[in-house]
């Protein structure tokens, strides 16, 4: 599973990244600080995740998955929210979940393995 991390702080970043790395053993095959660089990836990156910043600067997180949700090979989103009441708009502008940030990591860890497991079936 390829995934690409869209967040504005690159210590949430780097940190997501060891996290899914280490304990998942997945691929992160690319970061993305703003809008703009995450849809610049999209072609070459393919990615089957997209880990979303609610906050990402440029377009809106429910613009970029709504675009997201139009594209040939949809790659599944995942919102990352500071505010858990974001939950409701990130899923109803098409996200697949929505992890706060202020959850325990494992909480990030069970969503994406969830997906991962999606996918696979999917395949």
């Amino acid at each position: 599973m390829r995934i690409l991390i869209a967040d504005h702080q690159s210590a949430v970043r780097s940190a997501v990244k060891l996290l899914l790395e280490e304990r998942l053993g997945l691929d992160v095959v690319g970061e993305a600080a703003d809008s703009q660089e995450l849809l610049s990836q999209l072609d070459h990156l393919r990615p089957d995740v997209i880990l979303l910043d609610w906050d990402l600067p440029g377009w809106s997180a429910a613009g970029l998955s709504d675009l997201l949700r139009g594209l040939d090979r949809q790659p599944r989103v995942i919102v990352l929210g500071a505010e858990p009441q974001s939950a409701q708009a990130a899923l109803a502008a098409g996200a697949d979940a929505f992890v706060s940030k202020g959850d325990p990591p494992r909480r990030l860890l069970t969503v994406v393995r969830a997906l991962s497991m999606e996918i696979q079936r999917e395949q």
